[in-house]
């Protein structure tokens, strides 16, 4: 039987507390939250792990996120950061604080659930699998100097997991790009048989897939699966957009869409994605895209993609999980274009 144990990750129940500010107003808005929670983790790290943790503004480093395994051919990790293992009870805390600071309740939900998948994983295919399974390999970065007049951004990043924020003047000017992946996709045996860490996003994208008629099918539907999502650089490289025009759509079809949208942006802070559901709803019609390869029927590869001018929807479900169960394995990513990281060239 497959054992789940999100304990692995060893968070105790004061991760799920807010941060208290002692004879301070909290702050109100998703920003705030994030200066203070990031100001808190820095503050609370050794000399030594805050040199694995913090980075200039400007440093390359900030552009370089991956959702892969990073790890070398002795198995051991690449990607940069200060991870969860080698921190304290305190300061895994205020990095799961600083994580909650950049997602919705259900958000991060789902990504504590994400790290879980960790152990599933190790449990399934043991020590000696080609990738190191460890719910510690997730870490944390600041770029900049957490503050509310200058140019910073943080990271939260591990397998199946990268959630970057920039933020300008107390704003944040960039939530991208923000992925989560699972692998499985829907757990098919042991404790958690069933668990869907993220049901809605292929939920929706099915129904929409088979509400269309042929003529809408021959629009949407592409000759090949869509590439991997593009990691590594500040750009989703999409291409132009393909597939039929929300223009096309009837109504019901057209709330279908909506619905999957929001299925990305409810991971978001409620003020962040109220902005992105904006942005969504404020896309003239002939120029939102949804077009997809494959079949909507379970266990059957597919892949789709959402196209506006300001931001881009890419998923993948080609993959067998690690119990060799067919399309059972989806990445998922919300980006922005032209570039993520608030670059607008």
């Amino acid at each position: 039987m497959i054992r789940f144990r999100l304990a692995a990750l060893t968070i105790t129940v004061a991760v799920f507390a807010a941060v208290a500010l002692v004879g301070e107003d909290k702050p109100k808005t998703s920003a705030g939250k994030m200066q203070v929670a990031a100001g808190k983790f820095l503050a609370s790290l050794t000399p030594e792990l805050k040199t694995k943790a913090a980075y200039g503004f400007d440093d390359p480093q900030r552009l370089k996120w991956f959702f892969t395994p990073q790890q070398d051919k002795e198995k051991k990790f690449t990607r940069k950061g200060a991870r969860l293992e080698e921190m304290t009870a305190e300061q895994k805390t205020n990095a799961l604080e600083l994580l909650k600071a950049g997602l919705s309740a259900k958000g991060y939900e789902t990504a504590t659930t994400i790290i879980g998948l960790e152990q599933l994983l190790f449990d399934l295919e043991g020590p000696k699998g080609a990738m190191t399974r460890n719910s510690g390999w997730y870490f944390v970065s600041v770029f900049g100097e957490p503050s509310a007049t200058g140019k910073w951004g943080w990271r939260f990043e591990g397998h199946h997991l990268s959630v970057n924020y920039t933020l300008d003047k107390g704003e944040v000017i960039s939530a991208t790009p923000l992925l989560l992946a699972s692998n499985p996709a829907v757990v098919k045996d042991g404790d958690k048989k069933g668990l869907r860490p993220l049901p809605a996003i292929e939920d929706h994208a099915r129904a929409l897939m088979k509400s269309l008629t042929e003529e809408q099918t021959k629009l949407a539907v592409q000759p090949k699966e869509f590439a991997e999502i593009k990691e590594g650089f500040p750009k989703a490289g999409v291409g132009d957009p393909v597939g039929i025009p929300a223009s096309k759509l009837t109504a019901e079809q057209k709330a279908t869409l909506e619905k999957l949208l929001m299925a990305y942006t409810e991971r978001m802070p409620d003020d962040l994605a109220a902005s992105e559901n904006k942005r969504a709803k404020d896309t003239p019609l002939d120029k939102l895209y949804f077009a997809y390869w494959g079949s909507a029927e379970p266990g059957k590869p597919y892949t789709y993609r959402v196209y506006a001018p300001e931001f881009v929807v890419e998923f993948l479900n080609i993959q067998a999980d690690a119990a060799k169960n067919p399309a059972n394995h989806i990445h998922s990513a919300w980006r922005r274009l032209p570039g993520d990281f608030g670059l607008t060239d």
